[in-house]
C-alpha cells in the first residue's frame, strides 16, 4: 500500500488561479519524501488537499489507503502534521499542548517522553508557550505531530527557526521515524538538508509536478553537469581533455586539472585520459547539487538559507 497517491488532482481558485494541475504523485510507505518548489508552486495547496482542508476541483487522493475526502477522520487519526507557522496557545504550557493533542486523538502517550525527543527540557515544558522563541515553538509543534505514533508525518518547513544543532536533531529524528516504519513527507527550501535525508524528491513548479525521482535519478534525467578534478605531478602539454566525449570544458589551476562533464561516464574517461599522460596524485569528484537540479527544473533561483541554516547545511550527516 502506498502512503500517498494522487490521480489527476487539480485545484482551481476562481476562474484565473490554477494552483495544482493534474497532479499524479506516489509516496511509498516508509520512505522520506522531499516536496520542493518555489513560492506559489502549489506545495501547500497539495498538502491542504491531502488533509481535506480544501476540496479538489478534479481528481482524487488517497492517504494511507483512505480516500482523502470521504475518510478524513481515519486519516487524521493516523497522521501527524507540523504546518508552517503552527499556531500555539500562549497560555498553555508545552506539556498541556501535548496532553490536549493526546486527548483529541484518544491516546495515552507520555507527554514528557515526547518532549524529551524534541529537545524541550523540564523548565521549558512547564513554561507558557507565549514566551517561546520560534525555534522552541517549532520543537513543540513537532512534538504535537508525534502524538499517537503516526504512520505518516507531514512536515511543512520543519527546520524553520531552529539553530544548527536543532536542525541536525530534527534530521536525526526524521531518520529515526523512518526506521520505525513511519512515512515522512516534508517540504523545505533548505536543499542541502533535503539532499542529506530524503529517499526521493518531487519538484513542483507553477502547479505541476515537473520531476519525481531519487536525487541520483534526477541528475541522470536532467543531464546535469558534474566535475572531476585530478591533482597531477606535471601537467602534460598534450592534455586536450575536451576531445574526450562528454567533457564540455577543462581548466588547469597549478597542478590540478578539472573537467566539466555532461555524463557520469565521461568523468572516468577524463581521468583515464589524464592518467595515460601523467601520474595522478589525487582525485576529487563533485556531482550537480540538488540546488542545481532545482534551478534546472524550475528556472528559479532557490531561496538562500540564513546564516544558521547555511552553517548547518555544511554539516551534512
Amino acid at each position: 500500500m502506498t502512503a500517498i497517491e494522487t490521480t489527476d488532482l487539480t485545484k482551481r481558485f476562481g476562474d484565473d488561479v490554477l494552483a495544482v494541475e493534474s497532479l499524479d504523485l506516489t509516496v511509498e510507505e516508509g520512505e522520506i519524501f522531499g516536496f520542493l518548489g518555489p513560492n506559489g508552486a502549489g506545495k501547500s495547496t497539495t498538502i491542504n488537499l491531502l488533509l481535506d482542508f480544501i476540496r479538489p476541483s478534479e481528481g482524487s487522493a488517497t492517504v494511507l489507503g483512505y480516500d482523502a475526502q470521504r475518510e478524513t477522520q481515519a486519516i487524521r487519526d493516523r497522521v501527524g502534521v507540523l504546518p508552517e507557522g503552527a499556531t500555539l496557545y500562549d497560555r498553555l504550557t508545552a506539556r498541556e499542548h501535548v496532553e490536549w493533542v493526546a486527548e483529541t486523538k484518544g491516546v495515552d502517550d507520555d507527554p514528557d517522553a515526547i518532549l524529551d525527543r524534541v529537545g524541550l527540557d523540564e523548565d521549558d515544558r512547564q513554561r507558557r508557550a507565549g514566551g517561546y522563541s520560534k525555534g522552541m515553538g517549532q520543537r513543540l509543534g513537532l512534538g504535537m505531530a508525534l502524538v499517537g505514533d503516526p504512520d505518516l508525518l507531514v512536515l511543512d518547513e520543519p527546520s524553520s527557526g531552529l539553530d544548527p544543532n536543532g536542525i541536525q536533531e530534527m534530521r536525526e529524528l526524521i531518520r529515526e521515524e523512518a526506521e520505525r516504519g513511519t512515512t515522512v513527507f516534508f517540504s523545505s527550501h533548505i536543499l542541502p538538508q533535503v539532499e542529506a535525508v530524503c529517499d526521493r524528491v518531487g519538484i513542483m513548479n507553477a502547479g505541476r509536478l515537473v520531476a519525481e525521482d531519487t536525487i541520483a535519478g534526477l541528475r541522470e534525467s536532467a543531464g546535469g553537469q558534474s566535475e572531476v578534478s585530478a591533482t597531477v605531478e606535471t601537467v602534460p602539454e598534450d592534455l586536450d581533455l575536451t576531445a574526450v566525449s562528454g567533457v564540455e570544458d577543462a581548466t588547469v589551476d597549478g597542478s590540478t586539472i578539472t573537467a566539466v562533464c555532461s555524463t557520469p561516464s565521461a568523468k572516468m574517461a577524463a581521468l583515464e585520459h589524464v592518467h595515460e599522460r601523467t601520474p595522478v596524485l589525487d582525485i576529487h569528484s563533485e556531482d550537480a547539487s540538488l540546488e542545481d537540479l532545482f534551478n534546472r527544473y524550475t528556472g528559479d533561483e532557490v531561496e538562500q538559507p540564513d546564516s544558521s541554516e547555511a552553517e548547518s547545511a555544511e554539516v551534512v550527516a
